[in-house]
């Protein structure tokens, strides 16, 4: 049967004179790759001004985008939360140079109707198409006919007070997504389904930071996603790795961390209201003013997503353990590494406290993932 191999990962984003570093520790592992995705965190640019909505931003060298492609990726998805960081300058000074780089651009574009647009890649015969859709959006970064940005996915938050009478007690909070958007997906990926033979759909989404909590609009986007025609529904953003379930056969990877993205720290940033808000999130986390990693303990794991791509689809879904150090290079584990065993309990744990139905098994150095008919899939944003 010819076969493709497929990997994926999640954030990236260099802040570094060589841009290359991100990647000294797998870029051997990632060349193995025909085809391999990630998702771009910042802007390539030396130009525009960074927008007033933005909250926490940088920008990257040029030459980001040919270590990248030298690191062994060949399509990246720049639909998400930070595209339009530093306005249309920056953002189109993004796209050519990654096109300018070899590198196909997915989920981004001058219209809506551009940033819908799958882009399709093929090898050895197997052809497969990317969609990639953004849930985390600052006002006006999602495109629409006359205007740049991303191919939106949004959602909406209710606040249901549990106990009427008692003011000021916790609440439950539902989400559930635009159906527009989600009309929109749906026929998007019955388009890709004709064309290609495998089709990837990659959503930047979710909670960030709180670990294994998943929303619930992340569920009925994946699900009716899958119904559409995905294969594997790739998710980042959380900045931690969540849970796996697979529906109808099919991986839904909710989250797999962190990549290769520099975050340097300073005392003044530490000190500030906004970074103390969301440290409250994750427990542990401490900054670092001597690292290039400055994020919670659990975003030290992270995966690299592999799998057979065939005629007929995906085979061999699993995932590298990988692990990133103080200078924010990942590294993937070996099996015999104590971090190989800690990722994969990670994971065992997030996908159960989510009531995921993944599960997983050892095939010499990959994880692989599979379904336990036995366990409900309910996650749920409650409980926080």
């Amino acid at each position: 049967m010819t076969t493709a191999r497929f990997y994926a990962v999640a954030d990236i984003g260099p802040d570094r004179d060589d841009p290359r570093e991100c990647f000294a520790l797998v870029r051997d592992e990632l060349r193995r790759a025909d085809i391999a995705f990630c998702q771009l965190e910042v802007n390539l640019t030396e130009r525009g001004a960074r927008l007033p909505q933005v909250r926490h931003t940088h920008r990257a060298k040029a030459s980001s985008a040919a270590a990248m492609k030298d690191a062994g990726f060949t399509v990246v998805s720049f639909s998400g939360n930070h595209c339009m960081d530093w306005g249309r300058d920056g953002f189109f000074d993004t796209i050519d140079t990654l096109r300018g780089a070899g590198l196909d651009v997915v989920g981004v574009g001058a219209n809506i109707t551009e940033a819908r647009t799958p882009v399709i890649q093929e090898a050895n015969g197997v052809r497969v198409a990317f969609l990639a859709y953004n849930s985390i959006l600052p006002a006006n970064y999602w495109a629409e006919a006359d205007r740049p940005g991303c191919a939106p996915m949004r959602a909406w938050t209710i606040y249901e007070q549990i106990e009427p009478d008692q003011p000021g007690t916790p609440c439950r909070i539902h989400t559930y997504a635009n159906r527009d958007d989600l009309s929109a997906m749906a026929a998007d990926i019955k388009a890709a389904r004709e064309k290609a033979d495998v089709v990837a759909v990659s959503i930047h989404w979710g909670i960030h930071f709180i670990p294994a909590v998943l929303a619930d609009y992340q569920q009925e986007v994946a699900h009716a996603a899958i119904e559409a025609g995905a294969d594997i529904i790739l998710g980042h953003h959380a900045h931690i790795l969540k849970g796996v379930e697979v529906y109808r056969g099919k991986p839904i990877f909710y989250s797999m961390g962190n990549f290769a993205i520099d975050l340097r720290m300073t005392p003044e940033h530490a000190k500030g209201k906004g970074f103390r808000e969301i440290q409250a999130l994750s427990p542990g986390w401490e900054p670092d003013f001597g690292s290039l990693y400055n994020f919670p303990p659990d975003s030290r794991m992270t995966m690299v997503i592999t799998a057979d791509a065939t005629k007929q689809g995906l085979a061999k879904v699993g995932f590298l353990p990988a692990f990133i150090n103080r200078d924010a290079q990942p590294e993937i584990m070996k099996p015999d590494d104590e971090r190989f065993g800690k990722i994969v309990d990670y994971m065992r744990w997030a996908s159960a406290a989510a009531g995921l139905n993944a599960r997983f098994t050892l095939s010499g150095e990959a994880v692989l993932v599979d379904a336990q008919p036995d366990v409900s899939s309910t996650p749920s944003e409650t409980g926080r």
